[in-house]
């Protein structure tokens, strides 16, 4: 004869497990007047023939037919009420499930116009956290008839979910690749605000969202070419960076990082003419009319840019004496003439 519970309880903490079904496999034969004891950490939901009939909160509750109505259509008076029925009872874990980690897996790509390579590619990591909100949605939407659900067994799907919002938070936030480091909280708060209405439609509510680290990952210009984020011009561009740096390598000293300069606004500028395809003008002309387009007082920064190098090889240049800058507090600035100097050295 198939056993009849009286007492229906689930008294484990629950530390990883978010449901646990009672009975594990089959159903299990209440009867009416049984009772269902429902831990402060949890809720129950009554499952009959496959239907969700009702949900208990914390405390003793005991089985009759005015607090679960529908089962007297399968049981019946004729027995005085005190039929065994077959049903199940899904235990659910009210508590926070807190430090779930989450991670990029690859790096997510945000297009940043104006600034570095006009794209950055972001790497992070960091934690969430979240509680069961709607019990009987979270069991007939994710659980189905399981006998234990963990936190391990949606992991994935969380975190695939977060870090897609995550991209779509640095593709809408203005100026992320300059002003990262200030805007860290804000991107949490923006990612929780995303995803959250993604957990309510699966029974869950997303309590927290925490990034721990979110930095630019390192991709060569090669990669990002073959991904299809560089223009044939900014390649090109590259490439000549890369010549003077070979060069300056060669060599030694504010000579040798003199002549990679050298070496890589030749590469640069032919490769630029080719870009052109003629458009420009020649000879002298285009020369004196790249010089003319230089302000008179330039940042490193921006000087990189005219000569299309990297800022690190103007400041070892300043540094080595090769090009002469004035030093304004703890910045650097060069002057057209100077600049001029150092190229025709």
């Amino acid at each position: 004869m198939a056993r009849i519970f009286d007492v229906i309880e689930y008294p484990n903490e629950m530390a990883s497990e978010i449901v646990r079904r009672f009975p594990e496999e089959g159903y299990g034969d209440f009867r009416i007047g049984s009772q269902v004891i429902v831990r402060e950490s949890q809720s129950a939901v009554f499952f009959r023939d496959g239907q969700a009939l009702d949900v208990f909160k914390p405390g003793r509750h005991t089985i009759t037919t005015a607090n679960i109505p529908k089962v007297i259509d399968f049981i019946g008076k004729a027995f005085n009420d005190r039929t065994p029925f077959p049903a199940e009872v899904y235990f659910v874990s009210r508590k926070e499930f807190a430090n779930e980690k989450w991670g990029t897996s690859q790096a997510i790509p945000v297009q940043t116009p104006g600034v570095g390579l006009g794209w950055f590619f972001f790497q992070g990591f960091g934690t969430y956290s979240f509680q069961v909100k709607d019990p009987q949605q979270f069991v007939t939407q994710i659980v189905g008839a399981t006998g234990s659900y963990r936190t391990s067994e949606i992991q994935e799907r969380l975190k695939n979910l977060l870090v897609s919002k995550l991209g779509d938070v640095l593709g809408e936030t203005p100026n992320i690749g300059t002003k990262l480091s200030g805007l860290i909280e804000e991107i949490g708060a923006a990612v929780r605000a995303k995803a959250n209405p993604e957990f309510e439609s699966i029974g869950l509510t997303l309590k927290t969202f925490i990034v721990g680290s979110l930095r630019p990952s390192q991709k060569s210009a090669q990669e990002l070419r073959d991904a299809g984020y560089l223009d044939p011009a900014t390649y090109a561009q590259l490439q000549a960076a890369d010549a003077m740096r070979e060069a300056a390598n060669n060599q030694s000293g504010g000579a040798g990082l003199t002549a990679g300069i050298g070496a890589g606004m030749g590469i640069g500028n032919l490769m630029g003419q080719a870009l052109q395809g003629g458009m420009g003008n020649t000879g002298g002309a285009a020369s004196g009319g790249g010089a003319a387009q230089m302000p008179d007082i330039m940042t490193p920064a921006e000087a990189a840019q005219f000569m299309k190098v990297t800022e690190d090889d103007i400041l070892e240049a300043i540094k080595d004496g090769s090009l002469k800058a004035k030093k304004v507090g703890k910045a650097f600035r060069i002057s057209k003439d100077n600049l001029d100097a150092f190229m025709n050295s």
